[in-house]
């Protein structure tokens, strides 16, 4: 079993994830806090409050570390899996398009395939929460609005399946 820790943005739906380990502790917890910080503090919007359930792992270091940078945690309630959805949906969302889809080959494998999942997802994976664009829009202002004229819909599977695309001028 690999282990890795994810952080997600709730007002862009961008996703950080750390590097995996096989045997994770509060030291790693708090190690991969500071690369998470050390990645966002250069940024309009820094973090201002990490939510966290209550596992163990999340220790005075995990705590401390973030107060260093000037950042809040809040502990959820025990036994309160929906207060946390968007953070288990990206798992179930990383299982599912991702990693169930290959053989992994050990943590160097492993690492690379969820970052170029992750890159994949911040870049590039429309998000319904975000007018069908991705976290971290490559280009926003090059997003061309189309009206409902200019879209052709094609449905496949009684409905259930729909494609689109622009109509040919």
């Amino acid at each position: 079993d690999m282990y890795l820790l994810a952080f997600l943005c709730l007002s862009s739906r961008e996703v950080i994830v750390t590097s995996s380990t096989q045997h994770p502790n509060s030291a790693w917890v708090a190690e991969q806090t500071k690369v998470f910080l050390d990645q966002t503090m250069n940024r309009e919007q820094k973090p201002s409050i990490v939510m966290h359930d209550r596992d163990t792992k999340f220790t005075k270091d995990f705590t401390a570390t973030l107060k260093a940078k000037g950042v809040r945690t809040n502990v959820l309630p025990i036994a309160s899996p929906n207060l946390n959805g968007r953070v288990e949906r990206f798992i179930q969302t990383i299982k599912c398009e991702c990693l169930f889809r290959f053989i992994l080959f050990g943590q160097r494998h492993l690492d690379h395939v969820v970052s170029e999942f992750v890159d994949y997802y911040n870049r590039r994976r429309s998000h319904m929460e975000r007018d069908h664009l991705p976290p971290i829009p490559v280009v926003p202002e090059e997003v061309p609005k189309l009206n409902r004229d200019q879209i052709m819909v094609q449905s496949y599977v009684g409905g259930l399946v729909q494609s689109f695309e622009r109509k040919a001028a």
